[in-house]
C-alpha cells in the first residue's frame, strides 16, 4: 500500500499543475535511439535509397521508421534486403507505416518478422461514425494478436480528425478505451494532436503507458500552423519529454511531412540538432 502511495504520488508531480520544479531546469537523458520516418526524404528516398540513408546515417540518425512498404517490398527492396542496407550504415529499422488491412494481414505479418521490425504501424484509416471506429479497434486487436505472435507489436498513428466529436464523443478515446493495451499501441503524432485542440499531456495522464511511439514533429506559430522543423515553431517538446515515462515512450522519429523552408536532409538536420541540444 505504502508504495502505491508513493507511486500516485510521484505520478501527480508529473500533472501539469503540480510540477514541483520548473521545467526550464529540466536535463532529461537520452529518451531513445535518434529516429527518423523516412517519409519525410521520400522523393530522395524514390531517386537513390542507398545514398539517401547514407546521408540520414551521416545526420547522426540512429533509427528509421520506413514509409514505403508496398507489394512484400521496402523502398523496392525484399525485406531482409532492406534491413541489411539500413544496418549497413550503422542504424536499426525499428518500424514501419503499413496500410495493414485484413486481406493482406498475412503477408505483411511475414514481410515484417523478415524485416526485423519491431513495431507495425497503421498511419491512418477512413472512419465517419463512433460505430466505424469501434469496429477500427476491434480489427486493430486482431492486427495485434497476429503481430505479437512475430514479437512485433502493433500501433497506430493519429492525425487531427480522430479528435474532432462525433455525437460529443471524442473517436481517439474510443480508439483507446477499444482496444487491449498488450495488442496495440499507440504512436502519438504531437503535431496533429495539438491541431485537434489537445495537448499530449493531457492524454498521457488520461491514458498513461498506452503511446510507445511518437512523431516528433513542430508546428509554426502564425498563419496555417504549417509544419517546421523541431524547436523552430510552438510546441513544447521539453514539457513533453519530461512526461515520457508517465506516456510510455519507448521510441520516437523526427518527422516534417512538408518542408518549405528547408531542404528535407537539411531539415531534419536543423531538428536533430535541436533534440541533441536538449539532450533528448
Amino acid at each position: 500500500m505504502s508504495s502505491r502511495r508513493n507511486f500516485i504520488k510521484k505520478t501527480s508531480l508529473l500533472t501539469a499543475g503540480s510540477m514541483v520544479l520548473p521545467l526550464s531546469s529540466f536535463k532529461p537523458a537520452k529518451s531513445a535511439p535518434y529516429g527518423l520516418i523516412l517519409y519525410t526524404v521520400r522523393n530522395e528516398m524514390d531517386k537513390d535509397v542507398m545514398g539517401t540513408l547514407e546521408k540520414v546515417a551521416s545526420v547522426g540518425y540512429e533509427a528509421l521508421e520506413a514509409a514505403n512498404y508496398s507489394n512484400g517490398l521496402f523502398y523496392g527492396m525484399k525485406p531482409a534486403a532492406f534491413r541489411k542496407a539500413v544496418e549497413s550504415f550503422g542504424m536499426k529499422l525499428l518500424s514501419s507505416h503499413n496500410g495493414v488491412t485484413e486481406e493482406n494481414l498475412e503477408r505483411t505479418a511475414g514481410d515484417a518478422a523478415e524485416a526485423g521490425l519491431k513495431y507495425v504501424v497503421k498511419p491512418s484509416f477512413h472512419a465517419k461514425t463512433i460505430d466505424d471506429f469501434k469496429r477500427g479497434a476491434e480489427s486493430f486487436n486482431k492486427f495485434g494478436e497476429r503481430f505479437n505472435r512475430e514479437g512485433i507489436r502493433f500501433g497506430y498513428h493519429n492525425h487531427s480528425f480522430e479528435f474532432e466529436k462525433i455525437d460529443d464523443v471524442i473517436p481517439y478515446d474510443v480508439l483507446l478505451e477499444n482496444t487491449d493495451p498488450s495488442l496495440v499501441c499507440m504512436e502519438l503524432d504531437l503535431y496533429w494532436i495539438k491541431k485537434g485542440g489537445f495537448e499530449p499531456w493531457e492524454y498521457f495522464e488520461k491514458f498513461p503507458g498506452r503511446f510507445e511511439l511518437w512523431h516528433v514533429k513542430d508546428m509554426k506559430e502564425k498563419g496555417k500552423q504549417e509544419f517546421t522543423e523541431v524547436g523552430n515553431g510552438i510546441i513544447d517538446f521539453k514539457k513533453i519529454f519530461f512526461l515520457k515515462n508517465l506516456a510510455g515512450m519507448k521510441n520516437y522519429f523526427v518527422e516534417e511531412d512538408t518542408c518549405k523552408d528547408y531542404p528535407p536532409l537539411e531539415s531534419i538536420k536543423i531538428s536533430l540538432d535541436y533534440i541533441k541540444k536538449m539532450g533528448f
